[in-house]
């Protein structure tokens, strides 16, 4: 069947702006406070704090960042610092989420250390805790655990938290996608040791770029905030006896997020809306939603993904990066649907690409729940892919869109 091409595209996630942004960003512009300092600033941090429900927050330029700061300030409180020249983690492992984007995983290397990748488990796609277990089996020095809730689903928490006080280990949480979430009525960015949340382009609340680091540690929040503007020590000139960080979040970027939050809730319901949509427009296909646990959480839906059953798949290649399908009836594969819906103007994408099969990663330790090695991150890579889950999309361009995934397994 050939489709009529969107005339307008189809985003898997864009901005969406309300109004509300600009007045805050011309509040900056009009007192002049163009700059890392400000009563948006302010005000997000206050905000964040109150809403993720955590003691302070400290704005900062990205996710990312809030991330790398994280990693350091964790290692530094569990090992100290054994060389002013060197990462502060210098050589030591950390237990990290496998399926994810590299942004989880990078901070380990820019502190000098060793990710260990912790396979997926299949209720959730999020770090599974057997696997975490095994591995505490096989390292059980380490004590540092880097969790990601993957697309918004949070991971089975307590578990891993089971796992990690065990073993005495801390839990440095990654909720960038998962802002809104809830596990067992707690908002995710609050679960963890150290918590951070995302406020990039594609995100439920966006500023165009921007994070935020959560903690009910105000010795922590400082820490970070003081890292963040350069470690400029409390002098009447500027000062400086350990190294700093660029990572202040700017005022204009913060009026935009300050005039994001009051629409989280709407965000929440459209992106939900559009999941349970595909869900009853799927209904028959030899496909199923990227799952969730019912009872203990409530993602906030960020992006809906689809998983192909084993016996639809057809035959397709993946070599570096260029990928091939061969077309079966009846069966279909990720990259003939995702080169289908661009053909007709919409925005899909593969599933995060497991860390451990990454190039740069490759010789990283990686361990599964089973000892036979066999991954359940690779299947779902293998098999899922991430739809257009923009909440601009309207009902007709998202029937489209069903139709358009629908027609691959003719």
């Amino acid at each position: 069947m050939v489709f009529e091409p969107f005339k307008k595209k189809i985003w898997l996630s864009s901005p969406t702006m309300h109004g509300e942004e600009i007045k805050w960003i011309n509040d900056a512009f009009q007192k002049n406070w163009v700059t890392t300092a400000g009563d948006n600033i302010t005000e997000i941090e206050h905000s964040a704090a109150q809403f993720i429900g955590c003691g302070y927050a400290v704005a900062l330029s990205c996710g990312t960042a809030a991330l790398h700061l994280s990693v350091r300030l964790a290692a530094e409180k569990l090992y100290g610092r054994t060389s002013p020249d060197k990462g502060a983690l210098f050589g030591k492992k950390v237990f990290c989420t496998d399926m994810t984007f590299g942004a989880t995983v990078n901070g380990v290397s820019y502190e000098d250390g060793q990710a260990v990748f912790i396979d997926t488990e299949p209720d959730t796609w999020n770090m599974s805790p057997t696997a975490l277990e095994r591995a505490f089996e096989i390292y059980p020095d380490v004590k540092i655990v880097m969790l990601a809730h993957l697309y918004g689903t949070p991971a089975k928490f307590d578990e891993i938290r089971a796992v990690c006080d065990k073993h005495g280990a801390v839990v440095i949480e990654d909720a960038a996608e998962s802002m809104g979430a809830l596990y067992k009525g707690r908002q995710t960015g609050s679960l963890g040791d150290y918590n951070i949340v995302s406020y990039n382009g594609n995100k439920i609340i966006t500023g165009s770029s921007g994070g935020m680091f959560l903690t009910d540690s105000f010795e922590d929040a400082e820490k970070i905030r003081k890292w963040s503007t350069q470690s400029r020590e409390a002098a009447p000139w500027y000062q400086h006896e350990e190294v700093g960080f660029n990572y202040r979040m700017s005022n204009m970027i913060a009026g935009i997020v300050r005039g994001q939050m009051p629409f989280l809730e709407t965000h929440l319901a459209q992106k939900r809306a559009i999941y349970e949509r595909y869900k009853e427009g799927f209904k028959g296909l030899p496909v199923s939603m990227n799952p969730f646990d019912e009872i203990n959480s409530s993602p906030n839906y960020w992006l809906s993904c689809i998983l192909i059953d084993k016996d639809a798949m057809c035959p397709q290649s993946r070599d570096g990066t260029k990928a091939q399908f061969t077309h079966q009836k009846g069966k279909s594969c990720p990259t003939e649907i995702l080169e289908t819906l661009a053909a007709c103007n919409a925005e899909g994408r593969p599933i995060w690409k497991p860390m451990h099969m990454q190039p740069l990663y490759k010789d990283n330790a990686f361990v599964t729940a089973e000892e036979n090695g066999v991954s359940v991150g690779e299947d779902i890579f293998e098999r899922g892919l991430c739809l257009p889950s923009d909440n601009k999309m309207t009902p007709v361009e998202q029937d489209k869109i069903i139709q358009i995934v629908r027609s691959c397994f003719e």
